[in-house]
């Protein structure tokens, strides 16, 4: 009968050794999966589709804050808030965020809608501005408006959406956020610029003209 052989001491130290890296290799790479995982959930966090979502729940807080005021000022305060909101936001997306879509999908239908949206929405807040609450109209305006909003918002994220179909045609959305955040700070620091933003009839459509005309050459 074979006489078993007992590991030596430098065996036992080999396997430990062994095991040690190969746990060492399992925690890194753990930890590196981990890592690549916090970074992307950091950059959706701070893209641009973060950033003009989180603009649709600051109008939609407003709105909400709308319907529950009372007196003729704190309504006015509000409306004017909504509307300087909605201008910037729709100035951020027509300069920067529409076009990077349209470049990077070419889908016109989707792109196209959302500018006429636009146009509807610049025109119903130009009755507010040049309105206020003592006009009869003037909380119908304000909540008509409110309706347009929440379809656009709707219709911008919803599952088969813009912003579904921005996330996975590779656009550069990190990038995209950065711009969109550097233009907005620029036009709400600037009340001249806030002022003259956003009323040009059909702004929407001339943006249109001018992409097609782009693409054509």
């Amino acid at each position: 009968m074979a006489a078993k052989t007992r590991p030596t001491t430098r065996t036992k130290t080999s396997a430990r050794r062994t095991r040690s890296s190969t746990g060492a290799k399992s925690a890194r790479a753990k930890s590196t999966r981990g890592s690549s995982t916090r970074r992307r959930a950091s950059q959706a966090r701070n893209d641009a589709i973060a950033l003009l979502k989180a603009d649709h729940r600051e109008v939609e807080g407003l709105f909400q804050q709308f319907e529950k005021a009372r007196t003729s000022d704190r309504k006015r305060d509000l409306a004017t808030k909504v509307c300087d909101a909605l201008r910037v936001h729709a100035q951020i997306e027509e300069e920067i965020f529409y076009p990077a879509f349209y470049e990077a999908t070419g889908d016109d239908e989707i792109h196209h809608e959302a500018i006429v949206e636009h146009d509807g929405a610049k025109k119903l807040i130009a009755e507010i501005e040049s309105s206020g609450p003592d006009d009869e109209y003037y909380d119908a305006r304000v909540t008509v408006l409110s309706e347009m909003i929440k379809h656009h918002v709707k219709e911008e994220e919803q599952r088969d959406g813009m912003f579904a179909k921005a996330r996975s045609s590779g656009m550069d959305l990190v990038t995209l956020g950065e711009r969109l955040a550097e233009r907005k700070a620029e036009i709400e620091s600037s009340p001249e610029l806030l002022k003259s933003i956003g009323r040009a009839k059909d702004a929407g459509k001339g943006l249109i003209a001018r992409l097609t005309s782009s693409t054509e050459h």
